[in-house]
């Protein structure tokens, strides 16, 4: 299989290098040379555009940040779809709306061309050790095809349904990270303001049954979100926005977890939510007058 990889930002790199040192030949577009500078005197071959890139590919991987650049790839007057034969796949890894890659889908199957959304989880150390989680929606077969080349940057690789519930499933995970942030967080400064020593309290909680991913990130960045707010607020903002419309559209009401998100994203603006009022602390009485 031939394999085209866009997208070589901090995660999409460390993916591509496993593809290219797992034998396959990969062929490489970016709109920044800066970026093929790490696969100078690699068998890697470059594109002049996606067009072309599509074009020397069986199965072409797209990493890039959001819904428009995707689209502008995939869909522009050079994009992957002027040039990718009939057959030919795309694999959405960047995390975008569900409807975004549907809608995607339907223009590629116009080209005889087959999309599966795939995002990822685990940030570039994960990839550049093939321990990625891939969540892919899509085709069994079309997925059974690319499962491969998945498994040289990802482990476990799992298919969650049709065509979005991957992208469904990375915003899930999304939100629920930045929500564990924003707990992380104020738990640690609730510590400073009950005069707990902030490193001895972050070492017990990340070795008790509190620890978890958000806690290790925030402990490293210092107890606080704000050097998480410069390089991941941006992208954790996007899909917290993306997780609210999709959950709006469909009816859907949470109640805990998209709040506590909203407040990471607060809290990254320097700002500390704080509770309106006394009552807030407490359980509301419940209604009797509904079903429970």
């Amino acid at each position: 299989m031939r394999v085209g990889f866009i997208g070589l930002g901090s995660q999409g790199a460390p993916m591509a290098r496993r593809i290219v040192d797992a034998g396959y030949e990969t062929t490489l577009w970016a709109r920044r040379p800066a970026t093929l500078v790490p696969f100078a005197g690699t068998p890697a071959k470059r594109a002049a555009s996606p067009a072309d890139l599509a074009a020397a590919s069986d199965l072409v991987c797209v990493c890039v940040v959001d819904d428009a650049g995707l689209e502008e790839v995939l869909t522009g007057e050079y994009g992957v779809l002027t040039g990718l034969r009939r057959g030919g796949v795309v694999a959405v890894h960047s995390t975008v709306h569900p409807e975004t890659c549907r809608r995607l889908a339907d223009r590629a199957r116009i080209h005889g061309v087959a999309l599966v959304d795939a995002p990822v989880s685990g940030g570039g150390p994960a990839a550049a050790r093939g321990r990625l989680v891939v969540m892919a929606g899509g085709e069994p077969g079309t997925l059974a095809y690319c499962r491969p080349v998945f498994a040289t940057y990802a482990n476990p690789v799992v298919h969650m349904g049709p065509l979005g519930t991957g992208q469904l499933a990375k915003l899930l995970n999304n939100v629920l990270f930045t929500a564990n942030l924003a707990t992380a967080a104020d738990t640690l400064a609730l510590g400073r303001d009950l005069a707990i020593d902030p490193a001895a309290l972050a070492q017990v909680l990340a070795h008790g049954s509190a620890g978890s991913f958000a806690l290790h990130r925030v402990t490293a960045d210092g107890g606080t979100l704000d050097r998480f707010a410069g390089h991941a607020g941006p992208l954790l903002r996007k899909d917290v926005r993306l997780a609210t419309e999709v959950a709006e559209a469909s009816g859907a009401r949470p109640d805990i977890v998209l709040p506590a998100a909203s407040a990471a994203l607060v809290m990254m603006n320097g700002q500390r939510p704080r509770l309106t009022s006394e009552s807030d602390m407490t359980d509301p009485a419940p209604d009797e007058s509904q079903p429970h």
